[in-house]
């Protein structure tokens, strides 16, 4: 996501703001149609993005009503002030996404002493971290959901707090953080990664309920690229010797 917001006068907002602000409280009217992302184009196997990807983005008004509640809607306020926010969705989460996972470029050399640290900490393969992030944020640290998860590893409020990072915004808390989650998960299901991504994406109460990955297209496809990407990364990563 974008992360800034403007209000009615254009005003701009710091980014710390973000991690001080809760899920959203109401969201009233999301209509189904997203900006599709586009069509990627194909990199060289061993390319590294010296931007980050395009994502499908939803544009969505944020205003407090009189009675206090807070309301979110892809209309924009007929009155009053309001603030525009830019959501960014999961990246690898949906089904008809036109990027080529097998050739896109891999992003092997960001926040590499902070992944290195992250995986030694909690006996991660750094492979599977780069290959997660690059699933929930295509590396973008500033991306936040419309459902509130926020940062590179897309973390939830509630469970950043849980997991003690202050900021999700900030690279290295989001990563260990996000790095400590997903080790509990591995844990959880004795190294299985498909599980464990599955769980990281649907939630473990739903693994738990379809004893399985939960037969949700996003989060199918979400495993399958996430597998990939893994692959990818673990080669890469070795050729380089990195």
């Amino acid at each position: 996501m974008k992360a800034w917001m403007l209000l009615g006068a254009i005003s701009l907002f710091p980014l710390t703001a973000w991690s001080q602000l809760p899920p959203p409280a109401e969201v009233v009217v999301l209509t189904s149609e997203s900006i599709p992302s586009s069509e990627s184009i194909p990199s060289p196997e061993v390319a590294e993005p010296a931007s980050v990807p395009a994502t499908r983005q939803i544009q969505v008004y944020k205003s407090v009503q009189k009675n206090g509640v807070v309301r979110y809607s892809d209309m924009m306020p007929e009155q009053g002030h309001y603030e525009l926010l830019l959501f960014n969705d999961c990246y690898a989460c949906d089904p008809a996404s036109r990027v080529n996972w097998r050739t896109t470029g891999l992003f092997l050399y960001d926040y590499a002493s902070t992944i290195k640290a992250a995986a030694k900490t909690y006996s991660v393969d750094p492979a599977l971290i780069r290959a997660l992030i690059h699933a929930e944020s295509a590396f973008n640290p500033l991306a936040v959901s419309r459902k509130g998860a926020m940062g590179l590893t897309q973390l939830m409020p509630a469970t950043a707090r849980e997991l003690g990072v202050g900021n999700a915004l900030l690279a290295e808390q989001n990563i260990f953080g996000g790095v400590k989650y997903l080790a509990g998960l591995l844990k959880q299901y004795d190294g299985n990664v498909a599980l464990a991504t599955a769980a990281y994406n649907a939630g473990a109460g739903a693994v738990q309920k379809h004893g399985g990955i939960p037969p949700y297209a996003e989060t199918r496809a979400y495993v399958a690229r996430v597998q990939l990407l893994h692959q990818r990364y673990k080669e890469m990563l070795s050729a380089r010797g990195l």
